[in-house]
């Protein structure tokens, strides 16, 4: 059975907590398969969604999800996909 690990970064203030996610987001690159950036582009909205398909062991995606969630106004939602 083969699956993929998704998670969802929300950022509630993307301009505060751009630099430092997009630093962790480069430490642990080698594991980002697709990354998906968006917000809302109507007065420049300053919350921002970041949805990554992962390449990893639990264990790395842990610390990813981890260190994500140390950064003031970012939560962070993991799921795993099982596919037949």
């Amino acid at each position: 059975m083969k699956h993929s690990m998704i998670m969802a970064i929300l950022i509630d203030k993307r301009t505060d907590a751009a630099p430092t996610v997009q630093k962790i987001l480069t430490e642990h690159g080698c594991i980002i398969k697709t990354r998906l950036g968006m917000h809302e582009s109507r007065d420049c909205a300053d919350e921002g969604m970041i949805i990554l398909d992962l390449t990893a062991s639990n264990t790395e995606v842990e610390a990813l999800e981890e260190e994500l969630k140390s950064v003031e106004g970012v939560n962070v939602k993991s799921m795993v996909l099982d596919f037949e």
